[in-house]
């Protein structure tokens, strides 16, 4: 009995033995299928491995560059809540240059530092204008947030474009090599399944190949939007949060100014 089914399987049934004359020796040869193929068929086939390399560079550098912005963020956040000045977190945090939050802080410092060198030669009079120092600051802070942004999206919309444009150029090859199979089915006059197969085969090789392309960069499109996402909201965040600390410390330095009674003003 056991001997039967070994010979059955070494034999193998009618259908197997089709599917391996179809596929070439017992498998699929892809490669033979690309090298065989049209020329517009191969034209495409070389376009959508080239976007699918130039998809797994983007993934693999956003990749390195995300992961590296929120690693130095947490580090950036950790040293700025603990530092006992703002020119000190500033000193401590000048080599996190991947750091969104240490990019806006540093743009933040430095126009800070130039309002309060501009009020400290007009003198303690215009101590008034904090809130303009605020309004300077907020534009410096959002101007510093867009650079992130747009540093941190860089690339991403390719991942996009290959997504939604690879599996139709898979498909227009597809389609372009079943023409290509049924003119040849014309032109010699046999109509079989082997004459059509091999053709057929070679065609859908680009739809594969544009699905190969297109899946890995729709997934990772979303996934780092989303990330950026969040790091864009950890900005913004912190962004609200050095307004604040820094409007409190305008206010304490404006209040006793602004409770003193000036000269020649009366008492009382």
């Amino acid at each position: 009995m056991i001997n039967y089914i070994w010979g059955f399987f070494q034999q193998g049934p009618p259908v197997f033995q089709s599917q391996s004359a179809l596929g070439g020796g017992g498998g699929t040869d892809v490669w033979q299928m690309m090298v065989n193929a049209g020329f517009v068929v191969q034209l495409v086939l070389l376009m959508l491995i080239s976007f699918s390399v130039l998809s797994w560079a983007v993934i693999l550098s956003k990749f390195r560059t995300i992961r590296a912005a929120q690693k130095q963020d947490l580090e950036f956040q950790e040293v700025f809540w603990h530092a006992g000045s703002l020119s000190a977190a500033f000193n401590q945090t000048k080599h996190l240059v991947m750091s969104p939050m240490a990019l806006v802080f540093r743009l933040g410092y430095g126009e800070l530092g130039k309002v309060m060198r501009m009020q400290a030669s007009d003198g303690p009079e215009q101590a008034h204008i904090a809130k303009g120092v605020i309004e300077n600051l907020q534009r410096s802070l959002n101007r510093g947030m867009a650079a992130e942004s747009t540093r941190l999206g860089r690339a991403v919309t390719f991942l996009a474009t290959c997504a939604n444009t690879a599996p139709f150029i898979g498909l227009f090859g597809t389609v372009w090599g079943i023409m290509d199979a049924f003119r040849s089915i014309g032109a010699t006059g046999a109509a079989n399944l082997a004459t059509v197969a091999p053709g057929i085969a070679e065609a859908l090789v680009a739809t594969a190949t544009g699905l190969f392309a297109a899946i890995p960069a729709v997934v990772f499109y979303n996934h780092f939007n989303r990330r950026i996402q969040v790091l864009e909201a950890e900005m913004a965040s912190f962004t609200q949060d050095f307004l604040n600390l820094v409007e409190r410390d305008l206010m304490r330095r404006q209040g006793p100014a602004e409770d003193a009674v000036r000269p020649g003003e009366p008492r009382g």
